[in-house]
């Protein structure tokens, strides 16, 4: 089984930290967002993972490089023109089952059982109250027979996760060609669901798999409400501080270093950051970050970031400086 992980997107709704960094790399509990999905691959059978880079993609392969010891191949997604179109990038390179994976997803399921499956594939999804901001499955007779992408009126509370396993991968990428070809957009861009339904259309079978725990990735108070979600869950850590009381739960990164604070909980710090007579809580730091003499809650500080006084919420992109009075500079 190969895997194929879309990251070519701006990430505009995590700026200013995406100006800098792609959002996989974006940081939750003490690892990057891909780093979390890439350890649900760890011990699966995967041939090969290629990975759909476009703004900042050197990054992305030196991060995977640096971390982890997966075959990999990386394609450049030159034209944002939508998931499908990503996807469709990589049709040189599958042949056999395929695991898609957009990193917005952090899931909890069991991928062991992927080869167990007797349908044509799996589109993941969760029960949510308002279906409105998703794509949706709508199910008859125990397989999905309609995608609908973000439908104004409810038709079905059943979210598509952005997690999929397709047997037939060929199959899929003549789906995509002919969505394509067809010129069928959704909001102007070819979306993976319109491929999808091509394919139920043509009597492909997909089941739809609920999974217990989706945690969304791509805007502030999302990453805020993941990194919580994380830290409750095994990916805590604390280390020796200063004059200092730790809350938990917090991962603290070894090199850190916190004296005169109140830390947590739900708070991540990284390496090499520095807190000084401050109280932070629900909050992201990054690395070599330093914070004095504040109070700080909802926030993400940027890597290299200097924050000095005393604020409530702030959203402070890489190297940058806020001072007593509040003002920011680049």
């Amino acid at each position: 089984m190969k895997a194929i992980i879309p990251l070519a997107g701006f990430g505009t709704r995590l700026r200013p930290h995406t100006y800098t960094k792609p959002k996989p790399l974006i940081s939750v509990a003490g690892k990057p967002v891909l780093g979390h999905i890439l350890d649900k691959l760890v011990g699966l059978d995967i041939e090969e993972i290629i990975f759909i880079i476009g703004h900042l993609g050197d990054q992305i392969s030196d991060y995977v490089t640096a971390n982890y010891d997966f075959p990999s191949r990386y394609i450049e997604q030159k034209e944002l023109k939508g998931q499908a179109h990503a996807i469709y990038l990589a049709k040189d390179h599958v042949s056999g089952p395929v695991l898609i994976i957009f990193v917005d997803t952090i899931f909890e399921t069991d991928l062991n059982l992927l080869a167990q499956e007797p349908a044509d594939g799996i589109i993941y999804v969760k029960e949510v109250e308002d279906p409105r901001r998703f794509g949706v499955a709508i199910i008859e007779n125990g397989y999905i027979t309609t995608l609908v992408e973000k439908p104004s009126t409810p038709v079905s509370n059943l979210a598509v996760i952005g997690l999929y396993y397709v047997k037939d991968s060929r199959r899929l990428m003549t789906c995509i060609a002919e969505l394509m070809r067809k010129d069928i957009k959704t909001k102007g861009e070819y979306f993976l669901a319109d491929a999808f339904q091509l394919m139920i259309n043509q009597g492909s079978r997909f089941a739809a798999r609920t999974v217990e725990v989706w945690e969304d990735c791509g805007k502030p108070e999302t990453v805020l409400h993941t990194n919580r979600y994380l830290l409750e869950h095994g990916g805590a850590q604390e280390i020796e501080t200063e004059n200092s009381v730790l809350i938990p739960p917090v991962y603290i990164e070894k090199t850190a270093a916190i004296k005169d604070s109140v830390i947590g909980p739900y708070v991540s710090v990284a390496g090499g950051a520095k807190i000084v007579r401050s109280i932070i809580r629900d909050s992201i730091i990054n690395e070599r970050a330093q914070i004095e003499d504040a109070n700080l809650s909802q926030s993400l500080i940027g890597k290299d970031a200097y924050v000095r006084g005393s604020f409530e919420r702030l959203n402070v992109g890489d190297s940058s400086q806020v001072d007593f009075a509040g003002n920011e500079h680049g």
